[in-house]
């Protein structure tokens, strides 16, 4: 069965009638949680199954944002707390083994928690560098200030995950430390030098570039497109993602109804294939901005379809793993440092 180039959210905790229609007629190859659509591990299964079951694909990809700190869909009473990633950075900085460790510790508990559910991707690890006076959006979620830092501990993340059977989404790249603003609601433009881009912010990816998967910043770099963030820049996607950071994997759009991007849903999902994305990812959950987007997305086909197939086949079975000795080691390592993990 051939598949649309997008991924899609729903509207709630379970499937409409006219979403199940809308997911059976066009064809997503993926789909994203929120916390709108999380009450229960119970249901939460339920509608993992409903969404793979409408799509007639039993291996479609379901996403979620689980990073841990403020960023973090599945949560109390049902799933634990887990650290921000700034929390492994202050522990890095005192013994980076233990950072290390803990990161690796932190992504491996949370897979856990994901494959129970039948999730198999989250949105994890971060490779933004922030800088002072940027917007606070990222703030404690990264995981720290300086590029081979930031990429070590991404890369123990990135372990965490994938010795749980949970496949990784790169982001924000080329990256989103230097956002003065929140994509969210504003489109940020980012005037710092190529060189020092290069030497800071798209360092930290460098070295995470064989990752399966990564997600794009809604974000201008004027030293490369003083109009286009990077999201809908062909120059941005190939010169700077594919080229100088190395990403050959696949590649998705942030949230395509962001404010930060420009023009209608359809002119915004047109330029995102246009610039050279492989999949264009809509969030909210709002069925006529389901089908605007729909409309104007292409059968997932040639290097896109190569890309998202090698990405669900890397994927690897969960390893043996003592869920309560690790938790117990993650909260003995954030202790030793004197550092609250929540």
């Amino acid at each position: 069965m051939t598949m649309k180039a997008f991924i899609t959210g729903v509207c709630g905790t379970g499937l409409a009638a006219e979403e199940r229609e809308f997911i059976a007629s066009e064809r997503p190859w993926g789909f994203i949680l929120f916390k709108r659509n999380v009450a229960t591990p119970a249901q939460v299964i339920s509608l993992v199954r409903e969404l793979r079951d409408a799509a007639g694909q039993p291996g479609a990809p379901v996403l979620i944002d689980q990073e841990g700190g403020r960023v973090q869909r599945l949560g109390p009473p049902n799933w634990p707390i887990y650290p921000a990633g700034a929390v492994f950075g202050a522990l890095y900085d005192v013994d980076s083994a233990l950072g290390l460790a803990a990161a690796r510790l932190s992504a491996r508990l949370i897979a856990a928690d994901l494959v129970d559910l039948g999730i198999t991707v989250d949105c994890l690890p971060l490779a933004d560098v922030p800088v002072a006076g940027a917007d606070a959006v990222i703030g404690n979620r990264a995981y720290g200030a300086e590029p081979g830092k930031v990429a070590a501990i991404a890369r123990a993340v990135t372990d965490g995950l994938e010795q749980g059977g949970i496949l990784p989404v790169l982001k924000h790249i080329p990256g989103h430390g230097r956002a003065t603003a929140d994509t969210h609601f504003k489109l940020p433009v980012v005037d710092t030098s190529r060189k020092e881009l290069e030497r800071s912010d798209f360092a930290a990816f460098q070295p995470l570039a064989d990752l399966p998967m990564a997600m794009t910043a809604h974000v201008v770099f004027s030293a490369f497109d003083s109009a286009q963030p990077a999201t809908t820049s062909a120059t941005m996607v190939e010169e700077v993602i594919r080229g100088v950071i190395g990403f050959q994997g696949l590649l998705m759009s942030d949230d395509v109804s962001m404010n930060a991007l420009a023009g209608s849903l359809a002119e915004r999902t047109r330029a995102i294939f246009a610039a050279g994305n492989d999949i264009v990812l809509h969030c909210n959950g709002k069925l006529d901005e389901m089908r605007d987007v729909a409309r104007e997305t292409p059968e997932l086909s040639g290097k896109a379809l190569e890309r998202a197939r090698k990405a669900l086949a890397s994927r690897k079975a969960p390893k043996p793993f003592d869920r309560v000795a690790a938790r117990a080691e993650l909260d003995a390592l954030i202790d030793r440092a004197g550092i609250l993990g929540a």
